[in-house]
């Protein structure tokens, strides 16, 4: 994979106008966009910058983080509080994301999304109400092993660590979720699945590329 140098202010600024050149290929009204990655890459900060840049722009925007459809604790913690093959597979509500967040993006749909679900910290529904997305609206969806699960997303973006990385950037106390992204890596490889993928091993040293 060739990836190149960039500032994330350049990234930014190339991102939105991809943003603004694409098209929904099912003819819907609104646009999808992910941000893959490990907590450790921080996905919902670029997240957040590419929304600004898209309100600046004329758009209307909403981020959703996949944090705020986390399963009840009591699905969570099934099998134990350090369960890597339950975070990469039961951990996230991945039902109540296509019901609440796409499905009213699909076309002929209602723009009425859910921000979130469930608060992890009381362990309660957050009966948040919904926003809503006008048409021509973009949502930027952001967490973890967001590939892999046919989310309609119109442009994805990786965020990717080296495994040296990775471990370096994850609190000791997180890193029982380590032999998940290494399940993520081999049977989803989101390296090549992604349209983007930008290398995040140095924080303030991002590069990019298309996937490969």
């Amino acid at each position: 994979m060739h990836l190149e140098a960039i500032t994330w202010e350049r990234l930014t600024e190339a991102l939105a106008d991809r943003v603004l050149e694409t098209g929904s290929p099912d003819g819907g009204s609104w646009l999808r966009i992910a941000f893959d990655g490990a907590p450790a890459a921080a996905p919902g900060e670029p997240a957040a910058a590419l929304a600004e840049a898209l309100r600046l722009r004329g758009r209307s925007v909403l981020v959703v983080g996949t944090g705020g459809f986390l399963r009840p604790a009591s699905l969570r913690y099934e099998y134990g509080r350090e369960d890597p093959d339950t975070y990469y597979s039961g951990w996230y509500d991945t039902g109540a994301l296509w019901r609440e967040v796409f499905g009213p993006l699909d076309p002929g749909g209602t723009g009425r999304v859910l921000p979130d679900l469930w608060d992890p910290a009381t362990d309660r529904a957050t009966r948040s109400p919904h926003a809503e997305l006008p048409p021509g609206g973009v949502l930027v969806v952001h967490g973890p092993l967001l590939l892999g699960h046919w989310f309609p997303f119109d442009l994805t973006v990786h965020l990717r660590l080296s495994p040296a990385a990775l471990r370096r950037r994850t609190p000791d106390s997180e890193r029982w979720t380590l032999p998940a992204f290494e399940r993520y890596e081999e049977e989803v490889d989101p390296a090549n699945a992604a349209d983007v993928v930008v290398r995040v091993d140095h924080p303030d040293r991002p590069a990019w590329g298309g996937p490969g």
